[in-house]
């Protein structure tokens, strides 16, 4: 295995250590750390290996799928629909996308979209892998689809249909495509190397996923995997319609589709930098990504509870995971922590009381549904130093 990379402030040695002895597990590939507190970065470490021949050594620029540590992204797209007075949280869907009324969807709005209270979590009908990266045939799908449940009454996680449901919306609000909306007005905006939809010349530098074996989760993760055996349920739905969101994850054309909801690409250092500036009220030192009002509203519970989709307890608030009320389903920090975990471990979020942007990469996945371990540990002895310098 190679050494560690990179810059720690010696004040987190702990964490270092920490984050070289998670590395040095057997099964171990390839991971990155990146943490700030305030303006400063605290932690920027990279480990292992970037294909699944170990013959490449991961760099300081390497890229990898971060799934749904994405949606925040696209959620902050949205609500700079909503600072520039181009829609309003609770404007019906179907204003923008008229063919979304549809089957029962009239009163579903925005601020359900971004809060997985829609009942749009996955489309019935099956549909051929290829539709998956048929932008035109998903959106039209959609559209066609009732809601599994009375818009606004419950809540159920919607892992891939996410980037339809809101992203069919910003195309035609921002008159551009979602991704390339997403690249200029959030990850360039930020210096962020990170992309929805990665450019060829930069598909060299992504790393290849694959996952630990003999490890089978949480109760929660258990729950959700049987619930994914059954073809007639929302849960396999979600997960697994089109078949190809379980297959693609490696291949080109998801790598340059517009997925926001799962595909996004790039490293702990984008990650920690977009949840820095949400940390500081969505605008520092003199870049502006949203309106302190909207990220305000982004951490405000919009859903609790049993989660229709994972089988689990869950909170969101806009586009994002709240602290979740159990053991191991939270950030590892404040109670007014939020972000979001991406399948397979990696982690971005922010806590804005202590002033923490933290992202975690990792290209050997695991199988837990909310916070993998591996992040989850790293973020609480974060914590630990922070208590111990106050």
């Amino acid at each position: 295995m190679t050494t560690i990379q990179g810059y720690f402030d010696p004040r987190f040695e702990a964490v270092r250590e920490l984050f070289a002895e998670q590395q040095s597990d057997e099964q171990a590939r390839g991971a990155a750390l990146c943490v700030t507190i305030g303006g400063e970065t605290v932690l920027d470490l990279w480990q292992g290996v970037m294909d699944k021949d170990n013959q490449r050594v991961w760099e300081q620029d390497t890229l990898v799928n971060v799934f749904s540590c994405t949606k925040p992204l696209g959620a902050v797209a949205l609500l700079q629909q909503v600072e520039a007075g181009r829609i309003e949280l609770d404007a019906p869907l179907a204003t923008v996308w008229p063919e979304f009324v549809r089957a029962g969807k009239e009163s579903v709005t925005l601020r359900h979209a971004l809060s997985h209270r829609s009942g749009l979590s996955a489309i019935a009908d099956p549909l051929p892998p290829e539709a998956l990266f048929d932008w035109d045939a998903m959106a039209a799908a959609l559209a066609a689809q009732a809601p599994w449940w009375t818009p606004g009454e419950a809540h159920g996680y919607a892992p891939v249909t996410y980037a339809w449901l809101l992203g069919e919306p910003l195309a035609r609000l921002s008159g551009q495509r979602p991704g390339a909306y997403i690249n200029r007005e959030v990850c360039q905006r930020l210096g962020m190397d990170f992309y929805v939809g990665v450019p060829d010349g930069e598909l060299d530098r992504i790393a290849s996923l694959s996952r630990l074996r003999n490890q089978y989760g949480d109760e929660y993760a258990r729950a959700l995997f049987a619930a994914m055996g059954r073809p007639d349920q929302l849960s396999f739905k979600a997960f697994g319609n089109p078949s190809s969101m379980m297959t693609s994850s490696n291949r080109r054309e998801w790598q340059q589709a517009e997925i926001f909801s799962a595909n996004g690409t790039g490293n702990a250092r984008s990650l920690a930098r977009f949840w820095q500036v949400l940390a500081h009220g969505g605008s520092l030192d003199g870049v502006h990504l949203l309106d302190a009002h909207l990220v305000d509203l982004m951490q405000r519970e919009h859903s609790q509870g049993m989660d229709k989709t994972l089988h689990a307890p869950t909170r969101f608030g806009l586009g994002v995971m709240l602290e979740q009320n159990y053991e191991g389903g939270g950030f590892g920090m404040g109670e007014r922590a939020f972000g979001h975990p991406g399948a397979g471990g990696s982690l971005g979020f922010c806590d804005p009381d202590a002033r923490v942007g933290f992202g975690y990469v990792t290209n050997t996945m695991g199988p837990y549904v909310l916070m993998d371990p591996r992040a989850l540990a790293l973020s609480r002895a974060i914590y630990r130093v922070l208590r111990q310098l106050d």
